[in-house]
């Protein structure tokens, strides 16, 4: 069931859904919300990856799309009832009402379960204090798809509080977990480390100042031609501890006094990142420390932790602008009746005061 609204208001949108429910059957088991800050480019990417997420993490999905449009005004569809489990809902948003983007979704937020907002593409510096960032616990964010995404990285790190996190770390995710394996298999001191990739590779640079930050070792970053991180050897006094991948499919992963192994560790698509990432929405301090690494070897400094705004605060900071929205309003209102009574115009026909109240 698709319903389609136009030139909406969340009040019509809210009753919309609870009709739809009403004739499909109440909904239940939704977990959580789930914002994504689509953009008329990338929508059909975003849009699949998160039904593909919605599949395993049912949820109330929000797409807002900001158009270029300069007519104030929000359109809506409602999608119920399809492949997917939960309830999607695009909003289009134009002109005025893109700059109030909080107060329109505050309203759709499913209460008391977690919010969470993804920004695919052109995520602000600090998310958290972003309008729609400061509605969710989690925030998601994607250095790779900046033009610069070392550098978008890093920024991410001075401005980052709990509950932060980047799709870059959740790519190292099956690498961090070999690594691991392999330190279980042959527990030996770690002299020193090499990470082998591209120049600007964020997740390289991450993998390195991970290292770093868990083993107390120096760690060399060696280019290579790709695709991603080829390789990650770890030094000990037995030998190097080797993984090396340089198809994105397949790695070899060999240990001392043991035959190399190979293992799958395939580049992985947008779809299971997010995914994986819906797993856990407690703040993650094991990225954070490797955040403050990478800082360090960029020669910068930690950042001092920054308050999170809760969501209530938030919350009450977009309805407070709603309410000022609709006082300007009731302000233009009241001028121009004052106007009219100042030229002595004639009164209006009772039928136009009636509109009027209604």
């Amino acid at each position: 069931m698709i319903i389609t609204l136009t030139n909406t208001d969340t009040s019509e949108i809210g009753n919309a859904l609870l009709k739809a429910r009403s004739r499909l059957g109440n909904a239940s088991g939704l977990v959580l919300t789930l914002i994504v800050a689509a953009e008329q480019r990338s929508f059909s990417k975003a849009y699949t990856a998160a039904q593909t997420a919605a599949r395993e993490h049912p949820c109330r999905l929000v797409l807002v799309v900001k158009t270029t449009g300069k007519t104030d005004r929000l359109d809506a569809e409602i999608h119920l009832a399809e492949d997917v489990p939960g309830e999607v809902i695009v909003l289009r948003l134009s002109g005025l009402v893109r700059e109030h983007a909080d107060s329109v979704v505050l309203p759709l937020l499913l209460p008391d379960s977690p919010v969470v907002m993804w920004w695919p593409q052109n995520a602000p510096d600090a998310p958290s204090e972003d309008v729609l960032g400061a509605l969710a616990d989690r925030r998601i964010t994607d250095a790779a798809s900046s033009a610069d995404p070392i550098k978008t990285l890093e920024t991410r790190a001075l401005n980052h509080v709990p509950g932060d996190t980047d799709l870059t770390w959740t790519r190292l995710t099956l690498w961090r977990a070999l690594l691991a394996a392999a330190l279980d298999q042959y527990p030996m001191r770690i002299l020193s480390a090499t990470v082998a990739g591209p120049r600007n590779n964020a997740p390289c640079d991450l993998m390195a100042a991970w290292l770093e930050s868990r083993l107390k070792v120096a760690v060399n970053r060696k280019p290579s031609a790709g695709p991603g991180i080829t390789s990650v050897t770890l030094d000990t006094p037995g030998g190097p501890v080797v993984i090396a991948r340089e198809d994105g499919k397949t790695a070899s992963y060999s240990i001392p006094g043991q035959p190399r192994r190979t293992v799958a560790l395939k580049r992985r698509d947008i779809n299971e990142l997010l995914t994986e990432e819906l797993r856990r929405l407690d703040a993650d301090d094991v990225y954070a420390g490797a955040l403050s690494s990478l800082l360090s070897r960029e020669g910068r400094s930690a950042p001092t932790p920054r308050p999170v705004r809760k969501r209530k605060e938030a919350g009450a900071i977009a309805a407070a602008r709603v309410a000022k929205t609709g006082a300007r309003a009731d302000s233009r209102k009241a001028a121009r009746v004052q106007e009219a009574l100042s030229r002595q115009e004639p009164p209006m026909p009772k039928s136009h005061h009636v509109q009027e109240q209604s």
